[in-house]
């Protein structure tokens, strides 16, 4: 396990550009997999995770090569044509592959099994199996729902109009990506908008997408629907800059004095944009700059110089479009005047780690004041002063989490005693030069 000490850093200045957003990436492999013809990705994020989901489509018989100028050609099946894989699907650490393949496989007529690594079986997978067993795919999950697990899809699989119980883009991609292959229109209902990639991607892609809204007790909700049997054609995607791991330099820049840092081609999709919101509300100086569009996402690159951070109450209804970017934020908060109060943030107890519980840990140990809550943390800043952990640095345990690392890595640059991580390998998942750029920018 290499462990690495991260201590006060000088500015932050320069331009950077972040990896291909890791949502997108997965999506565009697999629906490049399943279109007739052949795609072109550029931008793709070549992180585990990712390299995941591209392992798992080759098993099913698509042909997907990275090219030596850095983009990846797919070249797809056709829906409907996935073959049964040999072996078991080893998911990694990746969630989402899991999720959205589990989707995919519930309406085609062959057995699959799906394992991961400690963290991914520990995760549970019953809110995706209640829907897509409705549909008429049958699981055979380990205790609790978890991985592994096999699954033995329908053909032909049964449409569904599915309310989601807790908004989640994992689950309603895995009943959309279901619907695929399925006759009729299968349609879902989310109580909170979450990130949309799927819906944008399947159109591009040739599916017939239907967005509206429903009637329901509490008024109107979001409804996304598709159309079965689709057929896909081949396109050619350029993946922008994953707005998730651009958090941890925006977070970075405003906390350490006299930073001047440019993140280049940053996907700000509306639906996942909420850090950008939440940090200017806390008074961070980050600037659009050339904001444009890029495969019908919205783009821009963004300047972030240090600013004096004030407290904040987080408003749940953000959470959706950020809530992945929370370890950072509580970074943020940690070094904030006054006080940041979350909530609504039952989600992250069963991400990667649960992470308020660690968050809440590492930042105590880092000498942040904290309370930590069944549903978020309240942090009490330190008014910008560096934080003061104990005189041999905080040893802070991951606990196998990417997001964990690199927020506390960033955590450690404004501190009196530094940062240790106790295992910064996890970071490859999702930012596999996270540590490259970080001493580049702080050169």
């Amino acid at each position: 396990m290499p462990s690495r000490l991260f201590t006060s850093s000088p500015p932050l200045t320069g331009r950077i550009a972040v990896p291909g957003d890791k949502s997108i990436s997965h999506r565009a492999l697999i629906f490049a997999s399943l279109a007739v013809g052949t795609s072109r990705i550029d931008g793709l994020l070549e992180g585990e995770d990712v390299l995941a989901t591209a392992a798992a489509m080759r098993q099913m018989g698509a042909h997907i090569e990275r090219q030596e100028d850095g983009a990846w050609v797919v070249e797809g099946t056709g829906l409907g044509s996935l073959i049964e894989p040999r072996g078991a699907l080893d998911m990694g650490n990746s969630g989402t592959s899991t999720r959205l393949l589990m989707g995919l496989l519930a309406s085609h007529g062959f057995t699959a099994t799906f394992t991961g690594d400690a963290s991914l079986c520990a995760r549970p997978m019953k809110r995706v199996i209640e829907p897509l067993s409705q549909m008429g795919a049958a699981f055979e999950a380990s205790t609790g729902g978890t991985l592994p697990l096999m699954v033995r899809g329908a053909l032909p699989a049964v449409p569904i109009f599915y309310r989601l119980p807790v908004a989640s883009a994992q689950v309603k991609s895995a009943i959309l990506l279901a619907g695929l292959n399925t006759p009729g229109i299968t349609r879902v209902i989310e109580p909170v908008a979450t990130r949309d990639h799927t819906e944008r991607m399947l159109a591009g892609f040739g599916a017939k997408i239907e967005i509206g809204e429903e009637d329901v007790a509490e008024g109107k909700e979001r409804s996304v629907a598709v159309h079965g049997e689709a057929d896909l054609a081949p396109m050619d995607v350029t993946v922008p800059g994953d707005p998730s791991s651009a958090a941890f330099f925006l977070v970075a820049a405003s906390i350490v004095p006299d930073s001047d840092l440019t993140i280049e081609n940053v996907g700000l999709n509306p639906t996942r944009a909420g850090i950008v919101t939440v940090l200017r509300e806390m008074g961070a100086d980050i600037a659009e700059v050339n904001p444009r569009d890029v495969g019908g996402e919205p783009v821009a690159d963004l300047r972030v110089r240090h600013a004096a951070l004030s407290g904040v109450e987080v408003d749940p209804a953000i959470v959706p479009s950020m809530v992945d970017e929370f370890p950072a934020l509580f970074v943020a908060a940690a070094f904030a005047k006054g006080t940041t109060r979350s909530s609504g943030l039952e989600e992250l107890r069963v991400k990667e780690s649960d992470r308020l519980a660690t968050m809440a840990a590492a930042l105590t140990l880092a000498g942040a004041r904290v309370e930590e809550k069944s549903d978020g943390l309240t942090v009490h800043g330190s008014g910008g002063e560096p934080l003061r952990g104990t005189p041999e640095g905080a040893q802070v345990k991951t606990r196998l989490d990417h997001r964990i690392a690199m927020s506390m890595a960033v955590a450690g640059l404004a501190s009196r005693d530094g940062v240790t991580i106790d295992d910064t390998a996890p970071i490859a998942t999702s930012f596999p030069n996270f540590m490259e750029l970080l001493e580049g920018v702080a050169g």
